[in-house]
């Protein structure tokens, strides 16, 4: 998940804080995903996945399935 949220925000041109913003969590806690330092809950994928406009299947799919 943290390297497709990485991908997925970069591709939309937002920054953390943006996404955060958007998402209505923390640009730290955003951060902390990106670098796998935590997990996200079923509700924050969700949360992530309206703020970027993507199903929250995206966030988790792997390499190989892209």
């Amino acid at each position: 998940m943290a390297r497709n949220l990485r991908r997925l925000r970069h591709d939309k041109q937002l920054t953390q804080e943006e996404l955060a913003d958007r998402a209505g969590i923390s640009a730290r806690y955003i951060g902390a995903i990106e670098r796998a330092a935590v997990s996200a809950s079923v509700t924050i994928l969700g949360q992530i996945a309206v703020a970027l406009g993507i199903e929250p299947a995206d966030l988790l799919r792997s390499e190989k399935e892209e």
